[in-house]
C-alpha cells in the first residue's frame, strides 16, 4: 500500500505490515479514536503562540525568543512537513539579533491535542538542535516522554486522513 510507505518509510517492514492489516480490517480509525479522543481549543494564532510559549517557558527558558508562531495553511503535510522552524540572524548596530519563527500546519487545528503537543515539541527542539540527531530526540523526549509513540501515531492519523480522502 503506497500511502503506508509514504508515512512509515523509516519503519520496519513488520510494523508497516501490521498497519496494513489494521487498515484492511477497518480498525485504524477506531484505534486512533480510542487512544486520542481528546481535542484542543488552540484554534487561533494567538492561542497557538500562548500554547507554544507555555512549553518554551517550561523547558527552554534560556533559548532565543520566538518572534512569530502561526498556523500555516501553506504547509502541505504530505509533500513538505508538519511544521517549520526558521531563524534569521540580522546585524543591528553592533549586535546580532536572531529571529525564530514556528509555523505549524493548519491540519493540527483539528487534530487531537497529543499530536499538537508532539509537533510543538518537535519545532521547539529545533531552537536548540537544528538537525534530527540524538541530542534533538533526547530533547523531544525530555519535553514529552512519549514523543516517539506520539510521532508514530500522528503518522497513522495523517495516513487515516489521507485514506479517508481517497475513498
Amino acid at each position: 500500500m503506497r500511502e503506508v510507505d509514504r508515512y512509515l518509510a523509516g519503519y520496519a517492514d513488520s510494523v508497516r505490515e501490521q498497519v496494513v492489516r489494521l487498515i484492511e480490517a477497518g480498525r485504524l480509525q477506531a484505534y486512533l479514536l480510542d487512544r486520542y479522543s481528546k481535542s484542543h481549543d488552540v484554534k487561533s494564532d494567538a492561542d497557538l503562540r500562548e500554547f507554544v510559549m507555555s512549553y518554551k517557558n517550561q523547558y527552554l527558558k534560556k533559548s532565543s525568543p520566538l518572534s512569530k508562531v502561526i498556523y500555516d495553511n501553506k504547509i502541505h503535510v504530505i509533500k513538505n512537513a508538519l511544521g517549520t522552524h526558521s531563524y534569521v540572524n540580522r546585524v543591528q548596530g553592533s549586535k546580532i539579533k536572531s529571529k525564530n519563527e514556528i509555523h505549524i500546519s493548519s491540519v493540527f487545528k483539528a487534530a487531537p491535542k497529543a499530536f499538537l503537543d508532539m509537533i510543538v515539541v518537535h519545532e521547539l527542539a529545533h531552537i536548540k538542535e537544528k538537525d534530527h540527531n540524538k541530542a534533538f530526540y533526547q530533547l523531544c523526549q525530555h519535553m514529552l516522554p512519549d514523543y516517539h509513540q506520539l510521532e508514530f501515531d500522528m503518522r497513522l492519523y495523517l495516513l487515516q486522513k489521507q485514506l479517508h480522502v481517497i475513498q
